[in-house]
């Protein structure tokens, strides 16, 4: 997938949002975390049980988007409106089928995080450890995307 075409899914995922969710910070971390986790290429985690492009485990991400106070609301009226069960394991399993819906988890997870969106990688790889706790994070891929995806979107860091 090109970076095109990774921001026309950031798009079409976002406008199932509040328009406070879209910034050229939002847009560029969930560019550079999906870099980072799935290249674009897996929707399914090669070896491990994490869902779609921005890789998502059940009791990870998933379970922490439907509970988290900030962010359950959204969540099940996302989920209600794209004609899913609400419940944790009926979104673990569209992830991989549903890119919007992935993309809504995406952003709604970084939502969590206590902090403002980064503007520099190295901010950006704190939010993202903070809030994927990857199990074997690839420190040396990040600053790299994270760039890429802060040219895309045209901000200084």
């Amino acid at each position: 997938m090109t970076l095109g075409d990774a921001d026309k899914l950031i798009t079409a995922g976002l406008l199932w949002l509040p328009e406070r969710f879209d910034t050229p910070q939002a847009r560029a971390m969930l560019m550079a975390i999906g870099l980072q986790e799935s290249r674009f290429m897996h929707r399914r985690q090669i070896g491990g049980p994490a869902n779609g492009y921005w890789q998502f485990e059940m009791g990870g991400g998933v379970r922490g988007v439907m509970t988290h106070p900030a962010t359950s609301g959204i969540a099940r009226d996302v989920l209600t409106r794209l004609d899913y069960p609400v419940t944790v394991e009926a979104a673990y399993n569209a992830l991989p089928d549903n890119d919007v819906l992935a993309l809504v988890f995406a952003r709604l997870l970084l939502f969590t995080v206590p902090s403002a969106l980064p503007e520099s990688s190295g901010d950006g790889w704190k939010q993202y450890l903070w809030a994927w706790r990857p199990g074997q994070p690839h420190a040396n891929t990040w600053p790299g995307y994270f760039e890429r995806a802060r040219r895309f979107y045209g901000f200084d860091a």
